[in-house]
């Protein structure tokens, strides 16, 4: 691994090898990963979810180099970033991913490689393409990339319209093996994306997974449809997901009505630009009186402040992603035609909402599970122009994997939190000084700095 981390260093000082030289490196038999292993999947057992702690579950260990297929690439990878779908893996739940990995190895003798007592976790990445399969003629050896999640097979008719729709869709990482949190992850070519140029490596390694959904979810025609005027209701808005729905909202002219847990997460949102925030914790939002019983006059309480906010209109978008705890207040206060996207569930997959409000106000419920590769590229094509910035806030090695991933787990980040792998240290892989130069500000702010 060394060869190979001493060729990608050498870009820094503007050296990098040839294409074919970089295709000359010899490959290493095995490589470092975050894995969770099959036999423990019952080490949680009876726990409470909020209990579970990842440090327990995840191992940094060598892993075996698995075998390049068609249509494939090798990428070394010099950054990561923790995903809820990480946590979800780590924690056992709702099921354990090892049920995905069995059921895409039936699949092919090809997908049968994915089907291993142990599973390498994590859904962004940015590095460098090592070496690529038959059939891939667009990515060569030594180019910096970043990768969208979006494992697709592609034949089944279904996904040639748009390719989430596709039966065999996956989420890589997630529901594949050889994932992003790595020195070597193992991924589809037409997952793979130029990196933006002015940031580092662990900067362009974190929006992937959030910013493509996040995009679909609240730009695309498959989702919200997002238009300039619109009042969009955002929760968690300074987090991983929240964070890039704020920054669209605000890119495309619509209003963003900012949901956050605290002052500090305010101080972000507004240091984005938003303007309307809803504190939560301060205004004491109690949705639901138990576990089973939710409280209608908090929805209406909730409205009314957003009415106060937005000079008595209703929302048009709510973008959704806390699931249970919150959907039926999101139900609630959209107006009349309105829409709710919704995704992830983080606090619970059971959503309860009074359906007259959805039904008599012909307000839609629009699924939305991360992006194709049109809106991946065109999400990641922002980034790279400087429109849309990362919202990374903290950093860790490869070896705190575990730690990183339970402080996602309990909510203690803003916004993405990295992961590097092969790289040494934060602040390298920046190949556009002079446009990072004319972004800094903006970079730094959206870093919450």
């Amino acid at each position: 691994m060394q060869q190979i981390l001493d060729a990608i260093l050498a870009a820094e000082d503007g050296q990098a090898p040839a294409p074919e030289e970089f295709a000359a490196l010899e490959l290493p038999e095995s490589y470092r990963a975050a894995t969770v292993h099959k036999d423990e999947v019952a080490l949680f057992e009876g726990m409470e979810s909020t209990d579970k702690d990842p440090r327990k579950s995840l191992h940094v260990e060598e892993v075996a180099l698995p075998e390049l297929g068609p249509g494939e690439a090798l990428v070394a990878v010099m950054a990561s970033a923790i995903n809820y779908n990480t946590v979800w893996t780590s924690i056992f739940e709702p099921v354990p991913t090892f049920g995905f990995l069995e059921r895409y190895g039936r699949l092919s003798p090809l997908a049968k490689r994915h089907d291993l007592p142990y599973h390498v976790v994590g859904s962004d990445l940015a590095g460098v393409v090592l070496k690529t399969g038959p059939g891939v003629h667009l990515w060569k050896p030594g180019t910096e990339v970043v990768a969208h999640c979006l494992s697709v097979e592609l034949e089944h008719p279904d996904g040639h319209n748009d390719t989430m729709l596709d039966p065999e869709q996956r989420i890589w990482g997630f529901e594949t093996n050889f994932g992003g949190l790595a020195d070597i992850a193992l991924v589809k070519a037409n997952q793979l994306m130029p990196k933006p140029a002015h940031l580092t490596w662990e900067e362009a390694a974190s929006p992937g997974l959030v910013n493509c959904t996040a995009y679909r979810q609240l730009v695309s025609k498959n989702g919200g449809d997002m238009k300039q005027g619109d009042n969009v209701l955002i929760w968690g808005a300074s987090g991983g997901l929240g964070g890039f729905a704020t920054q669209y909202a605000l890119n495309g002219g619509a209003q963003p009505v900012c949901v956050v847990s605290s002052e500090d997460k305010a101080d972000i949102v507004r240091s984005m630009g938003a303007e309307l925030v809803i504190n939560r914790t301060e205004e004491d939002y109690r949705f639901w009186k138990d576990p089973h019983t939710q409280d209608p006059s908090e929805w209406k309480r909730f409205g009314a402040r957003i009415r106060e906010l937005t000079g008595g209109e209703d929302i048009d978008i709510v973008f959704e992603h806390p699931g249970r705890e919150t959907f039926g207040a999101s139900v609630y206060v959209t107006r009349k035609g309105g829409t709710i996207t919704t995704c992830a569930s983080t606090s619970g997959y059971l959503h309860e909402y009074d359906n007259r409000y959805l039904w008599m106000n012909l307000k839609r419920i629009v699924s939305s599970h991360f992006a194709n590769y049109r809106e991946s590229w065109e999400a990641n094509r922002l980034i790279a122009k400087g429109k849309i910035h990362p919202t990374l806030s903290r950093t860790y090695p490869l070896e705190d994997v575990g730690q990183a991933a339970l402080d996602v787990h309990h909510n203690l980040h803003q916004g993405k939190v990295g992961v590097l792998c092969l790289a040494p240290r934060e602040g390298l892989g920046v190949r556009d000084p002079e446009f990072r130069a004319r972004h800094e500000d903006a970079i730094n702010r959206f870093r919450g700095v």
